[in-house]
């Protein structure tokens, strides 16, 4: 996929549930990285030799998934990070098949008005809340700067 942008002010904020080496809220790089491969791995994304590299606010990630949606929804995850703005992809796919779409959550957005733009049918938006599952708890619950998988 290689280098996928994302809002850096948006965004869950895990960073500040670690404590950097100096002993401050806001964590090292090697911190930052550890606590977004707990994240993955909590999330239980089954991504083998999962390895994430932060510099900066650039997040590599890398290693093997099964499929393309697990490939996506680490590069989400990672990505809707606060303080994380692109995010370079370097992860494989056992067997690959069609990428998905994303679309940036705006203001007054529902799933249900992203599943009638892109699919022309209001009511579709489970198909959409179940390919953003796990990082999505509730269909309710979507905010701004937020990036989301639309699946063909």
């Amino acid at each position: 996929m290689g280098l996928i942008d994302f809002i850096k002010e948006a965004g869950e904020r895990i960073f500040g549930q670690v404590k950097g080496t100096s002993g401050s809220e806001v964590p090292g790089e090697a911190e930052a990285s550890e606590a977004l491969v707990k994240t993955v791995t909590d999330l239980g994304i089954p991504i083998e030799h999962l390895a994430i590299q932060v510099t900066g606010d650039v997040a590599t990630v890398s290693g093997t998934a099964k499929c393309q949606a697990d490939r996506e929804k680490v590069v989400l995850v990672v990505g809707n990070t606060h303080g994380i703005a692109q995010v370079n992809d370097q992860i494989t796919v056992e067997t690959p098949e069609a990428e998905a779409t994303y679309y940036t959550v705006q203001r007054g957005d529902t799933l249900s008005k992203i599943a009638q733009a892109h699919y022309g049918d209001a009511s579709k938006y489970p198909v959409i809340f179940e390919a953003n599952r796990p990082m999505l708890q509730n269909p309710d619950k979507i905010y701004p700067g937020q990036m989301l998988r639309i699946p063909t």
